[in-house]
Formats: structure tokens, sequence, C-alpha cells
């Protein structure tokens, strides 16, 4: 076991004191500091999260009267995924009216309700913006199929004529993230084969052309709209895929092999969207607000930008443009000491370097639950409760996917109740991403657990049989369960506020544990290691992911440790 030197709180570093701040390591926490800088914002999946009126599928009323949790779980917003009309192709994000509500989920006056329960409780509320594409549904795609080559209806899209002789083969070897080429043929309107329309994700949403001004301007329209109803922010579906490289150059051999992490796809990060994006953010810092929502200047967007270069991925929230962006490297990284440092490290100079915070992140609506993720079972759970505390001690912002303050796992759903184009697309050999958007369990023994009182065959996603433990309810007096956790860690978050200093995780180089500061005498150590850390009597635990044995750090365990003379 690694001995704890009487200087030392934790590991081998003779004479030096993990539990307290290094010299000359932080003032105090910024009062003026931005509100987002270091918000955590919940993430509601409508359709999954509450069900008000029995149908099997949640709503924005069902979600309105749930947000009550979310007060008690203490978090500062709420991003609401897409609740737009769409054909349900891929989950809402198919889009055929970006202004509307889909009438399965409410009507304009339920988002308005929601908007206002939430502004009641202190909570702010960001919608997501899908401007890659839209539906094959929404008006503008079928005036351009019908229109025919040439129109003016389709140089809002991306239209082609194909290779080959007869223009059979696609116009480059583009590939789609669900699989399979990115480019779908269309017949003319005389019936004959004819042109072909890009599709960076599934054949049902068509890629919108970035150069045409009614599209700009359209988005511009939409972003008005809702900021008129009252939302605090945004947060941009896809935001490194808007501009296509001039030319539409092929991708090349080789270059399809890593899609989702290869910034150099040429529809991937092209120089045109920061332009657009400080734009867009003028526009957030001028257009007046209306009563309860954030005054211009502090509303918020936030790029879902699949970037896996740090210091890439750090233009999109360069002064003027966004103020977050979700850092997927740390999502995806594996529960490995010497991996999650570097990734924490690399991020952590990035966004200093332009002045921004890291936008921490466990788990979506698109990623494998942590506690699958990290192994599963009592070890996934274990390792799951451990990131948990180790993200939430993180300076910056940090999004909370819904269930995942349950510790849900990942779903198996039958084969006959997949929706996602995944599934299809990659000839059965992907399940995709509805595992991880069943419904929530919130009260009960047997499914649909309180989400619904239709049957459980009648909800839109089954749920399992064996959740009944798991549920809000049967969590919400258990000082172990993983509610109870959340509750507590955002709780002393708030009481901790992040110092400002830079951040410099310390450790040994083996990586079998680290530790850093947060501010405020907040110290956050993680064992990844076989090996127990001691802990000194100077060393106070606010918290830790797993019982203590004795005064060792177990395996798999996260601890908020204050010193003792902190305070003194």
């Amino acid at each position: 076991m690694t001995t704890v030197p009487t200087s030392g709180a934790v590991g081998p570093v003779a004479g030096r004191d993990l539990t307290r701040p290094a010299v000359g390591g932080s003032g105090g926490p910024d009062r003026a500091a931005p509100w987002w800088r270091d918000a955590v914002c919940y993430q509601i999946y409508p359709r999954s999260f509450a069900d008000s009126d029995g149908d099997g599928i949640g709503d924005l009323a069902g979600a309105a009267a749930r947000l009550g949790h979310l007060r008690r779980l203490g978090v500062d917003a709420v991003w609401v995924t897409p609740f737009y009309p769409s054909p349900l192709a891929d989950g809402g994000y198919d889009i055929a009216d970006h202004t509307g509500v889909a009438p399965d989920l409410g009507t304009p006056a339920d988002f308005d309700a929601l908007v206002e329960r939430a502004h009641e409780l202190g909570i702010k509320v960001l919608v997501d913006l899908v401007p890659n594409h839209t539906s094959d549904r929404h008006p503008w795609f079928r005036e351009a199929v019908a229109a025919g080559t040439g129109s003016r209806a389709r140089e809002r899209y991306v239209f082609r004529p194909g290779l080959g002789a007869d223009g059979q083969l696609p116009p480059n070897d583009w590939q789609s993230a669900f699989g399979g080429p990115a480019w779908t043929r269309i017949r003319e309107p005389g019936g004959s084969p004819g042109e072909w329309y890009l599709h960076l994700h599934a054949p049902e949403q068509p890629d919108l052309n970035w150069r045409d001004g009614e599209v700009v301007s359209d988005f511009e329209r939409i972003l008005r709209h809702w900021l008129d109803r009252g939302v605090d922010g945004f947060r941009v579906d896809v935001a490194h895929t808007l501009f296509k490289a001039q030319g539409l150059p092929d991708a090349g051999p080789g270059q399809h092999q890593d899609i989702h992490r290869n910034h150099l796809m040429p529809y991937y990060d092209q120089e045109e969207l920061h332009p657009l994006f400080r734009t867009w953010r003028t526009l957030l810092d001028t257009h007046p607000a209306p009563a309860g929502a954030v005054p211009p200047g502090e509303r918020v967007m936030v790029a879902e930008a699949g970037i896996f270069e740090p210091d890439r991925l750090a233009r999109y929230v360069s002064p003027g443009e966004m103020q977050q962006t979700f850092n997927f490297a740390f999502l995806e990284c594996p529960w490995d000491g010497t991996a999650m440092r570097d990734v924490i490290e690399r991020s952590a100079a990035a966004m200093q370097a332009v002045g921004a915070p890291v936008t921490w992140v466990l788990s979506s609506h698109d990623a494998v639950r942590p506690v699958s993720r990290y192994g599963g079972g009592p070890v996934g759970e274990r390792r799951a409760r451990a990131a948990a505390l180790l993200m939430l001690a993180l300076p910056g912002a940090v999004y909370v996917y819904q269930g995942e303050e349950l510790g849900l796992p990942q779903a198996e759903l039958p084969d006959d109740r997949l929706r996602d184009p995944l599934w299809e697309r990659s000839g059965h050999r992907e399940r995709g991403r509805d595992g991880a958007r069943v419904p929530l369990p919130w009260e009960g023994g047997v499914p649909p657990y309180g989400f619904s009182t239709a049957a459980p065959r009648d909800c839109w996603f089954p749920q399992p049989e064996d959740w009944a433990e798991l549920t809000a309810a049967a969590q919400e007096n258990d000082r172990g369960s993983m509610l109870a956790l959340y509750r507590r860690a955002l709780r002393l978050r708030r009481d901790h506020p992040a110092s400002g200093a830079a951040l410099k995780p310390e450790g040994p180089d083996s990586g079998a544990w680290f530790a850093f500061e947060r501010g405020a005498g907040l110290r956050c150590v993680v064992n990844f290691g076989a090996q127990p850390l001691r802990l000194d009597d100077r060393a106070e635990v606010l918290l830790s992911s797993a019982p203590l044995e004795g005064r060792r750090i177990p395996q798999d365990t996260a601890v908020w440790l204050k010193h003792k003379e902190h305070d003194q």
C-alpha cells in the first residue's frame, strides 16, 4: 500500500501535501464571472423524460411537471433536445419545422409554460439548434426535389450531378456518419434518374448549403424566434460540419477509417464556420430579451463539435464566438489514470489559451451510459461514481444527461424496437444509441416506473424489468445512492467555486492516481490503481464516491478533501 508522509495527503511524493493548494496556486473566485463558466446543465431528452398525457411518449408538459427534481438536484440550466416537428428518422434531429413544436410533444403554449416554470425555479433553458440539415419532409427540400435541376430551390441544399457516363456514381467518396455513402440519388420530376444530394447523416437528413444567403438569413430568424420565447441559449448540433470544402474533394483512401475523430475530413472544421459563429454571438448579445430570460450578453452557445485536437476545438470558443464546446475526448476516454490525466491537462491548457472554460461531459443521448461504458455491473457502477466526482470537481462547465444521476446502465432493447438509423445502415451490426434513450424510471416496482400511465408495451421504448431500485423515488432517501451522491456533490461544488488558477493534476507517471485542486480548499483525489492510498489526519473527507477503508482510498474511488487547517 502506498504510504502517505506526514506532510502529504496521498501518494509517494515526499513532502508534498496534496490536500492543500500549491504555493501561489489560487486566488479567490471571480465573483463577476458569467454564470455559464462554471454552470451545471442537465440534458432532457423529452420523449423519454416524463409523459403527462398517457400516450407512452414523454412531452413538454411532463418535463415541466418534473422540474422540481432538477431543482433538488441543484443544476443551473437545462438543455432540451429537439421537440420540433419531425418524422423521427433520427430521434428528432431530422426537423421539418425549426420553429414549431411536435404535436405528440405538446404545443407552443406548453413550451412557454416549461420555460416559465424553469425560470421560476432559477433554472435557465437551452434548446437545440440543428443547422447542418433538415428533414427530407421540410418544405424547402420538397420544393427542391420538385423544382428540378438548376433551380433556385436546390441551391439551399448540396445537389450535384453524379459521376460516370450516366451519372450513376456518387459525386465523391464521402461517407455518412451512420454508414454507407453520404449521397442519395433522386428521381427528377419527369421520373428519370437525376442529381445526388448530400447527407452526412441519414438519407432523410439532407445537408443545407451554408454558402447560400437564404439559409444564413433563415437561421437568424430561427435564433430570434426562440430568443423571443425566452430561451437562454443554444446547443449547436454538429457545429463542425456546416461548411464543406469548396469543390467537394474526395476524402481520399483511409480517411474514413476514423470518421468521427478526423478533423481533416473535407466536410469538417472549415474556416468559414468561425465568421458565422461570430455573427450568431453578436445576435445573441444584442437581441432584446423577454421577461424572465437572461439579458443580452449573458446568453450562451455550446458547440457540439466532434473535434479531438484540443487546440482546434478551442477555436470554437475563442473570444467573440461560442462560450462552451463539449469535450468529447473526455467522454470517450477509457477508465485509465494516465489517459484521463492527459485529456484533462491538454483540454485545460487549450481552453485557458483562449480564455474559455472546459465543458466536461460524461454521457448524452448519443453515448453509452457510463455504468456500462466503464465495465458494467458493480465495477461499472463504482467507476461511474468515481468519474462523476472527478468531473464535478473539475473547473469549468458540466453537462449531466438525464438518468446519469440515477446511475442507469445502458438498456438492452429487442431488435424489433430499435429505431436508431445506425441499426439499419450498418446492416444490423451496430445497435446504435437507443439503449441510452429509454424512459426514466421515476417510481414504483414495475415498468413504466411512473414515466407514463400507459401500459409498458405502449411506451415508445420499453424499460428493463430490473430498474425498481434505480427509480428516483427508491433513491430519494438512500444516502448511499447515486442520486444522493450527485446532490451532495452539486451542493459542495457550489460551496467551493473554482479558483481560476491553472489546472495542474499531480500524480505518479504510472497513472495509478492523480489529484488536483478545484478551489476554496477543495482537493479531488482519484485512485485508479489496485494499491490503496492512505490519508493523513489533516485531510477532512467531504465526499467519497465509495466507502473508505479507514483512512485509505480504495481502487476506483474519488474523494473530495479539505485540509483541516485551510480556514485557520
